[in-house]
């Protein structure tokens, strides 16, 4: 573990410094594609669950969902309805460039560059005790189950995968899954399309009844019926 923490903070301030010219480049033509912000900042979930503030440069226009009444189809943050991404914004997607800021989360010790990918802080309460292993180590830029289906996966599937990394987890598993993701980006097959930074929300076992799963507040009451008539018993008239 030492081991992977010195080569992860030692590897990440170098390729700061090494990637610094792509870094700006690619901040300067999102800047110049979608405007600002030119950085994605999201509360996540880190090494035994502890909050962190997870860096990505924008790829999206953002809009928090508001499906409550159906909380099967919430997709926590996604791409606003009727939404083009442009050309260039699709190639930092395609490529994995989106997620170099992470490589200042690796500096800062927040993440590594292979564990389970943080999720949101929400859905720590929402894990069975098995699932809520996947926290032991530090989250990553890429892991085991990204490359092997991401979102594409169903949760079960994703967060078996995630505590599978971490009861099997070595050197030559994460030279592995980084050789695989470095493939996949240079393939440009290494991203999700489904508009969604982190795929379905996630309803787990621990979501009380009656609470939006996106915002955590209780749902609003649902509006009482009125009877559709004035006083003397006549309809009112339809607007």
């Amino acid at each position: 573990m030492f081991t992977k923490v010195l080569f992860d903070r030692l590897g990440a301030a170098v390729a700061l410094v090494v990637l610094s010219p792509l870094i700006g480049a690619t901040a300067l033509g999102i800047r110049l594609s979608m405007g600002a912000p030119v950085v994605f900042r999201q509360v996540r979930a880190g090494r035994n669950g502890t909050p962190f503030t997870i860096l990505k440069f924008r790829t999206m226009e953002m809009r928090a969902a508001s499906c409550c009444g159906r909380p099967e189809t919430c997709r926590g943050i996604q791409m606003a309805s009727g939404t083009t991404i442009p050309r260039f914004v699709r190639f930092v997607r395609r490529t994995g460039l989106d997620e170099l800021p992470q490589l200042i989360n690796i500096v800062r010790g927040e993440m590594s560059f292979i564990g389970p990918r943080p999720l949101l802080v929400r859905y720590l309460a929402r894990y069975t005790a098995e699932q809520r292993r996947r926290h032991l180590v530090l989250p990553g830029i890429s892991g085991w189950a990204q490359v092997n289906g991401r979102t594409d996966l169903s949760w079960n599937d994703r967060l078996a995968l995630d505590v599978w990394y971490v009861d099997h987890q070595s050197l030559w598993l994460d030279l592995r899954i980084l050789w695989r993701t470095l493939r996949a980006s240079a393939e440009g097959s290494g991203y999700s399309q489904s508009g969604s930074d982190t795929g379905p929300e996630f309803l787990g076992t621990g979501l009380p009844p009656g609470i939006c799963p996106v915002t955590e507040l209780p749902l609003a009451p649902a509006p009482t019926p009125t009877s559709g008539k004035r006083a003397g018993g006549t309809h009112a008239p339809v607007a």
